[in-house]
């Protein structure tokens, strides 16, 4: 009810927004796309946009980016573009499943199978009627797709003391995963015995063997030095994580086509930009985690993939899964 309801009142407020939108002006006439992030200014994604994007969209646009949701608060952020009071932002697939319930799909364990992959689903037809849908509901266009990582099972026992390579070699293991149904549903598709926790308490927890593991990618298993207490990392990859570059579909729509087309293509090379950075990041993360004696292995992710999907469906979680959309993302994998 509460995903109805926001997007009648977001029907009403695009309605509005369109009809009265006029785009934010200067004195050389061109418009200014304030971007709103909770992120902060060093982020890859922002660091991407404010050096690539910006720069392509110089000659008819003023870049004004705004950080640590200092401009919108977050998790509102694509209800000020709906109403006209905001032209972009970076928004998750978390975010729109709150409105339309579908895009949970990507959220969801191994349905993403690497960076790559991400970009071939994004840009294949089966995300029209996804994009579409936000369009026309939201006011919101979703130009890019950004790469924020992979999630990977991190233990506190040695690979000699156990190898994880296909989800029955999780049984029993006590895996610290985010308090939410849906978290502690995946942790569980992966075969182990999820466990609910802040993150906060997590580092204590894996000293003391309250838990034997936990997940995160790699960037924060060394930002909050999870190998000082813990001994491999299995390379599950089992949620390749995103962000799409949303923009003001009135924006847009006031914009010429020569424009329309520079604002594509700084939003693509952006979102390549901040997709090589953070796949070097995780490359170089793993040679520092083995540098610090930690084992770091890939299991066999097909046993992972075919495990977990079976497991979603049929589920609640799926419910609300376009039929046949989940057998199309597969096969524009490897």
């Amino acid at each position: 009810m509460n995903s109805i309801t926001r997007r009648t009142l977001l029907a009403c407020a695009v309605s509005v927004g369109i009809a009265g939108f006029a785009p934010a002006s200067l004195a050389d006439d061109k418009i200014t796309l304030r971007m709103s992030t909770p992120a902060s200014e060093t982020d890859q994604r922002s660091v991407a946009l404010a050096e690539v994007f910006a720069p392509q969209v110089a000659d008819f646009a003023t870049y004004e980016p705004h950080y640590n949701g200092s401009l919108i608060a977050q998790g509102s952020e694509l209800e000020s573009i709906a109403s006209g009071d905001l032209e972009m932002s970076i928004a998750s697939a978390q975010e729109l499943a709150t409105f339309f319930p579908e895009f949970s799909i990507f959220a969801t364990g191994y349905v993403h199978q690497d960076a790559a992959h991400q970009v071939a689903v994004f840009n294949d037809p089966l995300m029209d009627p996804f994009k579409k849908k936000v369009e026309d509901e939201l006011g919101v266009k979703l130009l890019s797709v950004m790469y924020l990582g992979r999630r990977n099972v991190n233990l506190r026992q040695s690979k000699d003391e156990l190898t994880v390579m296909k989800p029955e070699d999780l049984a029993g293991v006590n895996l610290r995963m985010p308090g939410s149904d849906a978290w502690q549903f995946l942790g569980k598709a992966l075969g182990a015995n999820p466990t609910p926790m802040s993150f906060t308490e997590i580092y204590t927890a894996l000293s003391t063997g309250s838990v034997d593991g936990q997940d995160n990618p790699l960037p924060t298993v060394v930002d909050a030095k999870f190998y000082e207490v813990t001994k491999q990392v299995v390379l599950t990859s089992h949620l390749v994580d995103l962000n799409y570059i949303a923009f003001s579909k009135a924006v847009w729509d006031e914009l010429t086509p020569e424009q329309q087309a520079a604002v594509q293509k700084a939003a693509d090379d952006a979102a390549e930009s901040g997709r090589q950075a953070q796949l070097k990041k995780e490359e170089d993360l793993v040679s520092f985690l083995r540098e610090q004696g930690m084992d770091i292995y890939e299991p066999d992710l097909d046993a992972f993939r075919t495990h977990v999907q079976a497991q979603y469906v049929g589920s609640e979680f799926a419910a609300s899964w376009p039929e046949g959309v989940l057998d199309k993302i597969n096969a524009l994998g490897n």
